[in-house]
Formats: structure tokens, C-alpha cells, sequence
């Protein structure tokens, strides 16, 4: 526990520059970052629109679809 304290303090001072992070870490903190967003955003938004409204998103959804299969 003192080794990893000791650290900490070296990098907070500059004592010790920190080791970059690699691009895989980078990406997989982004991936969990936007996931939690994403499965908040869903809810939130289905919860603020009228009846009307989903059925109006989900008829357009429908539409683009079938237009595809042609």
C-alpha cells in the first residue's frame, strides 16, 4: 500500500511522468462511457413522448424499412 501511495504522490508532483494510455484502453473506457449513456437515453426518451408521437417514429421506422426491400 505505501509502494502504491509513494506513486501516486511521485506522478501527482511530476516526479515520475505517467505511462500513456494505449489506444485499447482508451477505447474500451470510451465503449463504457457510451453505454451507460445510451442505456439511459432510451428510457428517458420514451418516457417524454406522447402515444401519438412513437406511433408517428415507429410508422416512418416501418416505412424506411420496407422502402429498403424494394
Amino acid at each position: 500500500m505505501n509502494t502504491l501511495a509513494k506513486s501516486i504522490v511521485d506522478r501527482a508532483t511530476g516526479q515520475i511522468e505517467p505511462e500513456p494510455a494505449s489506444a485499447s484502453l482508451i477505447s474500451q473506457v470510451m465503449r463504457e462511457m457510451g453505454r451507460k449513456g445510451g442505456l439511459k437515453g432510451g428510457k428517458a426518451r420514451a418516457v417524454s413522448l406522447s402515444k401519438k408521437r412513437r406511433a408517428e417514429i415507429a410508422r416512418k421506422a416501418a416505412s424506411a424499412r420496407w422502402k429498403k426491400a424494394d
